[in-house]
């Protein structure tokens, strides 16, 4: 059983992969201030609620866009499994051809979605991660990282609007009935919600014209279940999508065989 664990700037998603099949996937806000001890306990109470034994995990792997907290939640997967964790990072092999102008600069979660996407969709593609950010990496025909865009996440571009004005209020992020809104909740709603989704089709439509190919495209994150329903464009949800690439890296670095022969998508 593999322990495989996505570090992002507000969220933490963790899952256990066995024999071919994702057993769990859930999510817990990441804190940079906990010690090792209190992300261990996160972590034994999460597998002991989901009835998987410590003992049973062989191994374990990390990818961290949160850097001063990568070796606070490494320990603490190590107090709990007895493992040391595969962070993924510069000298691990991913099966990325990488065309960007510094391959060091891909981050660890998008070159996750990337390995799952090639193996679960077929290139070219477009992979779109909504969480902090939302970022769209292109993938072309070749099956090579090309580049991509990234832009403040509609949570994190709500919360900066309501800090920067006086009048207007937070709110939840769930899609008003009508684009034009007739009161001040609906109408910020209708932009997050209406309007990251037409910004959405609107970057795939201007990167499908640059580049001279349909995409494919498929969508992973927290908010992208809120969003993605409504874009015009055909676009397949995949949340599973960055735990499974840390899996097919996992396997590339330490395990004979394929731990995802069976996984379906």
């Amino acid at each position: 059983m593999i322990f495989a664990i996505d570090m992002g700037n507000t969220n933490i998603v963790l899952g256990c992969a066995d024999k071919g099949e994702i057993l769990f996937e859930e999510r817990m806000s990441t804190n940079l201030t906990k010690t090792s001890l209190e992300y261990a306990i996160d972590f034994k109470a999460l597998l002991e609620l989901k009835n998987v034994r410590a003992t049973d995990i062989e191994g374990a792997i990390i990818s961290s866009v949160v850097p001063p907290i990568t070796d606070t939640v490494a320990e603490a997967v190590r107090k709990v499994t007895g493992k040391k964790p595969l962070i993924l990072g510069p000298g691990i092999k991913t099966g990325l051809n990488i065309k960007i102008d510094d391959p060091k600069q891909l981050g660890a979660d998008l070159a996750a979605g990337a390995v799952a996407a090639l193996e679960f969709y077929e290139p070219p593609l477009a992979v779109i991660d909504m969480g902090t950010a939302t970022t769209i990496s292109y993938i072309d025909a070749k099956g090579r990282y090309c580049g991509g865009s990234v832009i403040p996440g509609v949570a994190t571009a709500v919360s900066s609007l309501v800090s920067a004005t006086s009048q207007l209020m937070k709110i939840s992020l769930m899609a008003p009935k009508k684009v034009i809104g007739t009161n001040t909740v609906d109408c910020m709603k209708s932009g997050a919600v209406y309007g990251n989704a037409a910004l959405i089709d609107g970057m795939l439509d201007r990167m499908e014209e640059e580049t001279g190919e349909h995409l494919n495209v498929v969508a992973t994150g927290g908010i992208a279940k809120t969003v993605i329903p409504f874009c015009r464009r055909k676009i397949v949800i995949d949340d599973s999508l960055l735990l499974k690439g840390l899996l097919k890296i996992y396997d590339m670095n330490s395990v004979p065989g394929s731990i995802l022969r069976d996984i379906r998508h």
